[in-house]
């Protein structure tokens, strides 16, 4: 009985020590490295891939930052906005625009030589094309061709009248992008003998609504006196209607009996030709003007001439009771003031 008493003692004695010496064994392991589960083999993976791609960074960024600087590309500038004739243009050889100026009207400038002196803003062989007496069936239209043809622009001094008569020839104008000023209501001397103050301001300002009324639209506030007769009262209004006034450099004389379309481009080329540069005075009234239109804007362009186009800061207001005025002479039906209400009624529904 002793004896497997003791055999018992010693077996579990024996267990114990063996235990212990298992414990020590796998404790010492697990300080170098217990064996691990699948996913925390992953996180181990995916710590040690981040540490590496820090790495990389760093040293992507401090080869960056010690290579010198390249500047980045600079950004293509801006397309200059191109004349809209140009643009637009299907004659790769046209006379074009070769630039636009804008005229502050402030206090009524003046411009062309032959009476005003100030303003001299054109440079060597640069013109301004300007045509009065429109609008006018065939003329104005021919004029118009010729220059759509060289994608060129003008000015035309429209006569009051004429813009009643024919409004859909002056919308044509102002809609190929010329440039529309006033030339009075019936093409009157301003400094007739018979002509007073007030006479002619009514002259001025009812040639002024009319275009509106025909443009439908404010004109520039740009005018040419009839005959470039200048009435010394009007000079001093129109500083207050902060209007400019044109006068001239070359006249082309196409008004005169027995002028030619040859005729018309010898007189314009000799005097402009002499000159190097100016304002050119032509009449879009006039079927010679017209059908020299093509062989002048040629001539211009074969002799270096440049074609620059003014246009207004701002435009023209008319007076109300120049409108209203103009209505009237014109017959023109105004719209009932009555409410709605005592014109349409709902009888059934």
């Amino acid at each position: 009985m002793r004896n497997a008493l003791g055999l018992m003692l010693a077996s579990v004695l024996a267990a114990v020590v063996i235990a212990a010496g298992g414990w020590f064994y796998y404790s010492s392991r697990a300080d170098q490295g217990a064996p691990k589960t699948v996913a925390a083999r992953a996180a181990d993976q995916l710590t040690a891939q981040a540490k590496l791609a820090a790495k990389d960074d760093v040293q992507t960024t401090a080869a960056v930052a010690a290579k010198p600087a390249t500047p980045a590309p600079a950004p293509a500038p801006a397309p200059a906005t191109p004349v809209q004739q140009k643009s637009t243009c299907a004659n790769p050889n046209a006379l074009g625009v070769s630039r636009v100026v804008e005229i502050d009207t402030t206090g009524g400038p003046g411009f062309g030589f032959d009476h005003f002196k100030q303003f001299d803003f054109l440079t060597d062989k640069e013109v301004v094309l300007t045509f009065d007496d429109g609008p006018w069936p065939v003329n104005t239209p021919a004029v118009l061709k010729a220059l759509a043809d060289e994608c060129t622009k003008g000015l035309f001094f429209s006569v009051g009248k004429h813009a009643t008569y024919h409004p859909e020839i002056l919308r044509q104008v102002l809609a190929q992008g010329h440039t529309v000023g006033t030339h009075t209501w019936s093409h009157v001397n301003l400094n007739g003998k018979k002509m007073t103050e007030q006479m002619a301001k009514d002259e001025v300002e009812k040639g002024i609504s009319a275009v509106k009324y025909a443009l439908g639209t404010n004109p520039a506030p740009f005018f040419r006196f009839p005959q470039l007769q200048h009435n010394p009262a009007i000079v001093t209004y129109f500083g207050t209607r902060n209007v400019a006034m044109f006068s001239t450099d070359i006249d082309s004389f196409d008004f005169r009996k027995g002028a030619t379309p040859e005729k018309i481009i010898e007189t314009v080329m000799t005097r402009l030709d002499k000159l190097g540069k100016g304002i050119i005075l032509m009449h879009d009234f006039q079927k010679h003007t017209g059908e020299a239109m093509p062989a002048l804007l040629a001539r211009l362009k074969a002799g270096g001439y440049k074609v620059v186009q003014m246009k207004a800061k701002t435009t023209l207001e008319s007076l109300p009771e120049y409108d209203e005025a103009l209505l009237k002479d014109l017959k023109v039906p105004t719209s009932s003031a009555r409410p709605i209400g005592s014109v349409v009624q709902t009888v059934s529904q």
